[in-house]
């Protein structure tokens, strides 16, 4: 082997290397920012009904515990336009580690809230303001993480790569609620008065963990020779002219709104499923007699399944593309609607494993490409900016307000679980024509200033 061929032959090598330290590390870091984030899911399912609005009808209060849930969903736009300008602007490894030192701190401070009975409506209130700052944070987590990982990534391998941050998700389900869970056993006293706290002070250890590894890792490849393509570009201009005009991102995102909107309607479905799944399901299954314990940790197990599934979904969307695939799993979910609702009211907690399990596997088949095919419809300068705001308002419109409508849709149907089979299935729908109205990005050039 000549010397040229082995030196080329070490710089692949090492170029993979890389790539699997930085999907690794994007993999944990989206397992640690969504612990803390989806923590909150299972808390306002089973604990914040009862702390913070304990005064009010069952029901009523967990519509109300759900509203306090959609604040982080709403900040998730925010996040990320915030990170995103800076992230296509500075770079995209030094936002994900303020992303997680926002997310960590405001995680940790909610284990200190006072509750209803010491600060009344005021423990509500910061519960809200915390719960934006955790929006606000896995809405710049999410965009970084993806991108790192798809941008260090060879062509043909992409969805695969980047599922790993998606299968973050249901990784730190997976953690919060073992740990939730762990300390649902004591007696409900207990549990309601300190309890709940542990899991959400324990944010501060895995910050830690976190920034330890996210301070390892290098900057995306794709990304630095875009800027000094850029650089370079602006030089040649500023001679010719003497003006050099500042480059905005979300600027460059908004002049397609096309790309920006379909992006949104066809992930929507996909998060009304995922949430539904972490908070609804749990509370209608608890109300329908299971253990509470029995059902968060069928939940995990199931979660914990489900992680090897969403990697598959983006293996195969490398080999079929992203939309049919993610059609698929949409369709497959329809049809599983009514089914898994009885099973979750079986009060048999076996049965209600297979019902967390079938759903998360057909999900988790949906939720694996979708990083990728987020992503990859938007140009380099401005693809942290573009991927963070089409995914953060797909989160925003499909799980948001999603258990909240959900929960006053069973309520106000007499508990009916066939009108918000309905409801799903019709957001369902709507999400695969937007699918099939988006292009299929899986050969899209990424080193093209324009997509």
């Amino acid at each position: 082997m000549s010397q040229t061929s082995q030196l080329q032959t070490m710089d692949v090598t090492a170029r993979r290397r890389e790539a699997r330290t930085v999907i690794a590390s994007s993999y944990l870091g989206s397992t640690i920012e969504y612990y803390d984030f989806l923590l909150y899911a299972t808390a306002a399912a089973v604990v914040f009904p009862k702390v913070f609005f304990s005064g009010l009808d069952d029901w009523v209060g967990v519509v109300a515990a759900y509203g306090t849930f959609a604040a982080g969903y709403v900040a998730r736009p925010l996040g990320g336009i915030i990170f995103g300008h800076f992230g296509d602007r500075v770079g995209r490894k030094g936002m994900l580690i303020v992303s997680m030192a926002v997310m960590g701190v405001a995680s940790t401070l909610i284990g200190v809230i006072p509750d209803a009975s010491v600060a009344g409506p005021w423990g509500a209130v910061l519960l809200v303001l915390l719960r934006v700052f955790q929006g606000i944070a896995v809405g710049g987590e999410w965009g970084g993480a993806a991108l790192m990982a798809l941008e260090h990534s060879e062509s043909g391998r992409r969805g695969f790569a980047a599922s790993f941050v998606n299968a973050g998700a249901p990784s730190g389900a997976v953690l919060g609620t073992l740990i939730m869970g762990a300390f649902a056993a004591l007696p409900n006293e207990q549990f309601l008065s300190w309890g709940w706290r542990v899991p959400f002070l324990l944010s501060f250890v895995l910050l830690i963990v976190g920034m330890f590894v996210r301070l390892k890792v290098s900057e995306s490849p794709i990304f630095k020779a875009a800027i000094e393509q850029e650089a370079l570009a602006k030089s040649q201009d500023s001679a010719a002219t003497g003006t050099t005009a500042p480059r905005f991102p979300l600027v460059q995102v908004l002049r397609r709104p096309r790309t920006l909107i379909f992006t949104m309607l066809a992930g929507a479905a996909g998060f009304a499923l995922q949430v539904v799944m972490a908070t609804f399901s749990v509370t209608f299954a608890v109300s329908k007699g299971a253990e509470r314990q029995g059902v968060l940790y069928a939940f995990a197990a199931a979660s914990l399944i489900s992680i090897a599934f969403v990697v598959l979904g983006g293996r195969l969307s490398d080999r079929l593309g992203r939309r049919p695939v993610m059609i698929g799993g949409l369709g497959l979910f329809i049809l599983y609607l009514l089914p898994m609702f009885q099973l979750l009211s079986s009060n048999n907690i076996f049965l209600i494993f297979v019902a967390f399990t079938v759903g998360l596997m057909i999900h988790s088949t949906l939720f694996g490409p979708i990083a990728a095919f987020v992503s990859e419809q938007f140009a380099t300068t401005s693809r942290y900016t573009g991927a963070s705001l089409g995914y953060q308002l797909a989160t925003l419109l499909g799980a948001g307000f999603t258990p909240g409508i959900v929960a006053q849709i069973f309520k106000d149907s007499g508990q009916n679980t066939g009108s918000v089979a309905l409801y799903l299935a019709g957001m369902s729908v709507v999400s695969i024509v937007f699918i099939l109205l988006t292009r299929e990005p899986k050969n899209n050039d990424l080193e093209s200033s324009r997509l």
